[in-house]
């Protein structure tokens, strides 16, 4: 039989698996490889079924889920014992709906990975709205959360987080705006101070002093600017070129600046703080100003290795861009499509480790010890190595990889995690 979950991802061996709403627990499962096995994944694809299922079933105006009067796994029923409750936060309608229920599947992925009794996820509908997820958290701590993972963005998570920090409950949100984090919430998405802590250390092992960036105003830029001074700074190089501009400004006009600017020192690695047209854009601009290889190495953030077209263009071949472990990743990916049939978003992974973190938060089968983040533990998921921080920022160990055209980026250097608070 073939069952859909949400609108996208196929579930498969599900024969006399009982569906019902959340919550749902994992099932007790002996320790070995998720290999594709078809017992395993049979096993797996039922715990799916209840959940993703589940959450896509008919809910209130804000989201709210049915509780069941026996709840069921696999078709079997459970006994009555005490359980840990951890929240999940996702937009599992509205204009994001079609990445909750994917994000949903890696969230549950972790659980089975980490083999607990005595867990249950309770997924809780964002809407994609500050408003959502202020009722989502609500609902989610009266019904015994001790834990919450998400929401997505940071809107959200402003409006989930302070009522998580009155009852005592940490927040591991998917944002990845450093300026949600701390006073129990972390930031788990992959952040501008990491993309660029990880695009320095590469440049200075390579012997590069200076390091510019060129990006349109905004938060995001103004994020990556502060952790370049910082990293500049701690790191002993000199002080970086930063050149800020209006959206619509002309980027060859930008690239005269970052020229200006620059002055007779050199710049070994030039960040370009945006995507698309515009990054295609401004990097023609700047090697037509003298800014680029050799001398001048182009560096973007991660979502650069999304987008072919960057690669295509001339000034943008071989440009560095972190990004995950190529290994741990892989092994996510391969081991979400052998479960679902479909290659995860790339949000997915961060919902996997936000989970792998809040299931080492809590003591299962406990459902009244409060949780404890496992701060400074080096964990590994699904997109390698990270590390919980006591300020809410999170550590990751990034690869480094190199725009090709004609094909995917290639990963020229291996993961590293810092290993100094804040890095």
């Amino acid at each position: 039989m073939r069952r859909q979950l949400g609108s996208r991802h196929p579930i498969r061996h599900l024969e006399g698996a009982r569906v019902h709403p959340v919550p749902f627990r994992g099932p007790a499962l002996p320790r070995r490889s998720l290999a594709p096995r078809a017992p395993r994944l049979g096993a797996l694809a039922a715990l799916l079924a209840l959940v993703g299922l589940a959450a896509c079933a008919p809910q209130g105006p804000r989201g709210g889920y049915a509780r069941p009067s026996a709840p069921l796994v696999g078709g079997g029923a459970l006994a009555e014992a005490p359980v840990t409750r951890v929240a999940v936060l996702l937009p599992l309608s509205g204009p994001q709906g079609a990445l909750g229920p994917a994000m949903l599947n890696a969230a549950t992925l972790a659980l089975f990975d980490a083999n607990l009794r005595g867990v249950e996820l309770m997924p809780r509908d964002t809407t994609g709205s500050s408003g959502g997820a202020s009722e989502a958290v609500r609902s989610a701590i009266a019904d015994g959360a001790r834990v919450v993972v998400g929401p997505l963005t940071g809107p959200e998570t402003t409006a989930a987080a302070g009522q998580a920090r009155a009852a005592g409950v940490p927040v591991l949100a998917f944002t990845n705006d450093v300026e949600q984090g701390g006073n129990g919430v972390w930031v788990t998405g992959v952040t501008p101070s990491q993309q660029v802590r990880r695009l320095l250390a590469s440049a200075q092992a390579a012997g590069v002093r200076r390091i510019g960036l060129a990006g349109p105003e905004g938060a995001f830029t103004r994020q990556l600017a502060n952790a370049l001074r910082n990293a500049s700074r701690e790191a002993g190089m000199a002080a970086p070129v930063i050149v800020t501009y209006p959206a619509a400004a002309s980027r060859p006009q930008v690239a005269g600046q970052v020229v200006s600017q620059a002055g007779t020192e050199a710049v070994g690695l030039m960040i370009i703080g945006e995507s698309g047209a515009g990054a295609r854009e401004l990097a023609a601009a700047l090697a037509a100003a003298g800014i680029g290889a050799p001398a001048t190495r182009i560096g973007g953030p991660t979502l650069w290795a999304g987008d072919a077209a960057l690669a295509a263009e001339p000034a943008l071949a071989g440009a560095l861009v972190p990004g995950p472990d190529p290994a741990a990743r892989a092994s996510f990916e391969g081991r979400y499509q052998a479960a679902f049939g479909d290659r995860p978003p790339r949000l997915a992974a961060t919902a996997y480790d936000a989970t792998a973190a809040a299931l080492r938060s809590v003591r299962p089968g406990d459902p009244t010890t409060p949780a404890a983040p496992p701060v400074g533990e080096v964990l590994q998921g699904a997109d390698g190595a990270f590390r919980l921080l006591p300020n809410g920022q999170v550590q990751r160990a990034l690869a480094v990889y190199a725009l090709t055209p004609g094909a995917e980026p290639q990963p020229v250097e291996p993961p590293v995690l810092p290993g100094a608070a804040g890095s």
